[in-house]
């Protein structure tokens, strides 16, 4: 197991080091003048010039290449300071270094995304479960058409739905909004959970068919037929044999999906008026802040690498033969 989350690892930051070069080259291929960005309207030539020279935009691409990834392990300095490790660069639209952004609006988006994943896996899984349990059943029928009508909603037409119902009509729940969870669990709980059910609403209904068809396709193996002949009961056989192999498919589309959930995060987060990473990503690109997006850009790309090594780490525990290949 050591030596496969090894070759996961050193695998992840060769993927990472590729995509911070291709965003880099992006940037400065872009056609976008930073210095001109940075120094706004109403700019002098002389204002310019040392722009320039203070963000090294007259040195060599390669000194300028080898400037951007050094100073994500060491920092890099600024006309406005130093910027420590992991240093991402300065926005000029919020004048404030990239990381400290990231680093304010992360736990909202985290929240959501961790927080949808736990209610679509939960609820998900287990209508799928207990749809191929007792396949055929009314329970089955309702829980296949349930998710059927549900994989065809869009989370920009389920937010303002639940909005409109919840909190503006009834009254029921107030206005989405995030506290820290370690200040209020409880209001971190209540202040997302219209944000976490919408986000999850989309992923729930594609989860609970897979899990049907996943389990199905169990039920019908040799093995499992083989412990039915044994005298084993249907519950015993059920969990302990079809189980477990039903989570090798789901848990290898898990893995593709967790950029979708990221994707469905920024949209949530917009349809509910929410700061986190999506926000500030799309203000970044509407700016025009290249140093701001990029540093979204690399973030998104480490948090997915990272997310994808846990699904490996899972993926080889349910399935050992992983770890051999």
């Amino acid at each position: 197991m050591f030596q496969f989350i090894l070759r996961r690892t050193v695998g992840a930051v060769v993927t990472l080091f590729l995509i911070g070069a291709a965003t880099f080259l992006l940037f400065v291929a872009a056609p976008s003048d930073y210095a001109s960005l940075a120094c706004g309207k109403d700019c002098s030539p002389a204002r310019l010039e040392d722009i320039r020279q203070a963000l090294g935009l007259n040195l060599p691409i390669a000194q300028q290449f080898w400037d951007f990834m050094s100073g994500i392990v060491t920092g890099r300095d600024f006309p406005q300071g130093h910027c420590d490790a992991p240093c991402l660069g300065q926005s000029f639209y919020y004048n404030e270094m990239v990381w400290s952004l990231i680093k304010d609006r992360f736990p909202l988006t985290l929240s959501l995304t961790i927080g949808a994943l736990v209610v679509f896996l939960v609820v998900g899984l287990g209508a799928g479960m207990i749809s191929a349990y007792k396949r055929g059943s009314l329970v089955d029928k309702v829980a296949t058409g349930t998710s059927m009508v549900l994989s065809s909603f869009q989370i920009y037409f389920l937010g303002p739905i639940a909005l409109i119902v919840l909190v503006y009509q009834t009254g029921w729940m107030e206005d989405p909004k995030y506290v820290p969870f370690t200040e209020d669990p409880i209001g971190w709980l209540v202040g997302l959970s219209i944000p976490m059910a919408v986000m999850a609403t989309i992923f729930t209904a594609q989860y609970t068919r897979m899990a049907r068809a996943s389990m199905i396709e169990q039920l019908a193996e040799e093995h499992v037929r083989t412990a039915r002949a044994k005298g084993m009961s249907q519950k015993y056989v059920f969990f302990r044999y079809a189980w477990r192999g039903s989570l090798i498919p789901i848990v290898t589309v898990l893995g593709i999906d967790i950029s979708a959930l990221l994707g469905g995060g920024v949209v949530t987060e917009l349809t509910f008026s929410l700061q986190g990473i999506g926000r500030l990503a799309v203000d970044g690109a509407s700016q025009k802040d290249l140093p701001l997006t990029m540093g979204i850009m690399l973030f998104g790309a480490f948090f997915i690498l990272i997310l994808n090594i846990l699904t490996d780490i899972v993926y080889a525990y349910i399935d050992p033969r992983v770890r051999l290949s």
